[in-house]
């Protein structure tokens, strides 16, 4: 196990569990319990956890995992529902893309396309993610145009006046989100209300509406609405999706497509 890999586990295991004790990680993880120390040490060094006497526990209940480190949770699912969206757009479209990991996915099964290898444009992409725009702005058959705005560096989403003003401006054919909650009943919501703001007017300047969410993250409230889950014309999930929660997105108008 690699000293990333070391990491990443025991950040799952701190937000899984709240805190974590030195011994219980060491024996989880295989190794000793100086090399524990000695991780957490470095990781509360970056401010991803608060240390205590016998082990670390979370900075506190709005805790948040910088993207880099939730790049390989449910990466299977994510694989194949990025692939199953990047299918639904057309050549030519302009497309928008708020930040996370799935759309992050979208956006590496959209530049791997071979019809999209070329073009004048062969897409145009509208993100307010940093990190969406550094990976395909190197693509010269692609526009990419991106929002304005205050960087947070959890998610490399921009937000705030300057990204909503720019958006104001523009027509998108399709939107595709990223979630932290996609609810029959309450719909489509983040856990920060600026990243709300934002999500929110893209969706309202799009044709289509689609959200990228593997189904840990369906029949969940988060704190920030997006949009109503009649504003949804597509959900792409994958098959854990429980039949009684499809439904009720069914019911309520959401093409359902599980992968």
């Amino acid at each position: 196990m690699t000293r990333k890999e070391r990491w990443q586990r025991l950040l799952d295991l701190l937000v899984e569990r709240g805190e974590l004790e030195v011994e219980p990680a060491a024996e989880a993880l295989g190794v000793s319990a100086a090399t524990i120390r000695r991780d957490l040490d470095q990781l509360a060094e970056q401010q991803l956890l608060v240390r205590t006497r016998g082990g670390a526990v979370l900075h506190g209940v709005s805790y948040e995992l910088p993207l880099r480190y939730r790049t390989s949770r449910r990466a299977a699912e994510k694989s194949r529902i990025s692939e199953a969206v990047a299918a639904l757009v057309s050549p030519g479209e302009v497309i928008g893309l708020t930040g996370g990991t799935t759309t992050t996915e979208v956006a590496r099964a959209l530049a791997g396309r071979p019809d999209l290898a070329q073009g004048s444009p062969a897409l145009t992409v509208v993100t307010n993610a940093l990190n969406i725009a550094g990976e395909l702005v190197i693509r010269p058959q692609f526009k990419i145009v991106l929002t304005g705005g205050v960087a947070r560096p959890q998610s490399y989403e921009l937000t705030g006046p300057l990204a909503e003003q720019v958006l104001a401006q523009l027509a998108v054919d399709t939107a595709v989100l990223g979630v932290d909650g996609f609810d029959p009943q309450d719909g489509a919501a983040t856990r920060h209300e600026d990243e709300a703001a934002v999500n929110r007017l893209l969706c309202e300047r799009a044709r289509r509406v689609v959200v990228a969410a593997d189904s840990s993250k369906l029949g969940v409230r988060a704190f920030a609405r997006i949009c109503a889950t009649s504003a949804v014309d597509v959900l792409v999930t994958d098959t854990g999706l429980a039949p009684a929660v499809a439904g009720a997105f069914t019911a309520a108008g959401v093409e359902v497509v599980t992968v």
